[in-house]
């Protein structure tokens, strides 16, 4: 494992890309430990899930998520219920290599009791990674300053079993360079309009994106994003624009127009969630484990860790 830092100034961090916040948001999470009178625990949590037998992250009525789950084997393990608050929703099919939580508790257990206990209640598709206490000021969400997302394409001329929900699979041939030129305008600060779903919740399109880049690797084509905050489905209406110049079913300069159009409408259909995963997420001001690519044998997931420091 290797550690990331996280800046503690939970008021001054981006919000969720569906949720918008306050400062004062951030008090709410305390309200049960000053209105009891008994201290909590807040305890981050590393989380890896494979996204493709659950409806997405966030809890729903009918209990088939990621935190549902994640939600119940934390019960079964401190005998009490457990909320937590994760860096960044998911959606249906999406993966989460490092995804973090947190949840306050009055429970005191080591660190390997939660990862162990925990997922002994778990399915095999969802797994603790680490856990660690934090501070109070911590908030899983509002302190991180940025997430990286990673899309596998799988560019085969007949889809492979072994890669189904696990890779998007295009078969007609990519032109990888025309994508990365097309790619160049995304990177840095714009309205994201034109790769924001109707359905995204957050107050305003800007985001940073401090990277993109695309690499290939023999049948499969990596690309990996890194920006302080992601609106709805803003990877994947990014990767159909990029899969439609890779195509040449449409010009280098198409991104640039859609960009520039700040309409969804004149974007490209929305990809596929199978091959899009949540890889790291980053806090600047304190240590927390990661657990890298490389260690698990994902190596061609590897994160872009790099973010410009304020």
């Amino acid at each position: 494992m290797t550690s990331r830092r996280m800046r503690l100034d939970p008021a001054k961090q981006v919000s969720d890309s569906r949720v918008s916040v306050s400062a004062e948001s951030l008090e709410s999470d305390f309200a049960q430990s000053s209105s009891s009178g008994v201290a909590l625990n807040r305890i981050a949590l590393g989380i890896a899930y494979d996204g493709r037998p659950w409806q997405g992250w966030q809890k729903q009525p009918h209990g088939q998520t990621v935190q549902d789950t994640l939600e119940r084997a934390l019960q079964a393990f401190v005998g009490a219920s457990v909320n937590t608050v994760c860096a960044g929703r998911t959606d249906t099919g999406v993966h989460g290599l490092n995804q973090v939580v947190h949840l306050d508790t009055t429970v005191n257990r080591p660190s390997e009791s939660w990862v162990r206990g925990t997922n002994a209640h778990l399915p095999d598709s969802i797994s603790v990674q680490w856990a660690q206490a934090v501070p109070s000021e911590f908030h899983a969400r509002f302190s991180a300053t940025a997430r990286s997302y990673t899309y596998v394409i799988l560019n085969t001329r007949v889809r492979h079993p072994m890669w189904q929900g696990r890779a998007g699979w295009v078969f007609q041939p990519l032109n990888v360079d025309a994508m990365r030129k097309a790619a160049h305008c995304l990177v840095g600060e714009h309205d994201f309009s034109s790769f924001r779903s109707s359905q995204c919740q957050a107050k305003s399109p800007v985001r940073t994106l401090h990277k993109l880049e695309i690499t290939q690797q023999g049948p499969r084509i990596v690309v990996q994003l890194q920006a302080n905050a992601f609106l709805h489905h803003m990877v994947r209406n990014i990767m159909g624009a990029l899969v439609q110049v890779g195509q040449e079913r449409e010009p280098i300069s198409y991104v640039a127009k859609v960009l520039e159009a700040r309409d969804r409408t004149q974007g490209a259909p929305t990809f596929s969630p199978d091959g899009l995963y949540l890889t790291d997420v980053t806090y600047p001001g304190c240590s927390l484990p990661v657990v890298t690519t490389d260690a698990v044998g994902l190596d061609f997931l590897e994160a872009v860790h790099h973010v410009p420091q304020q």
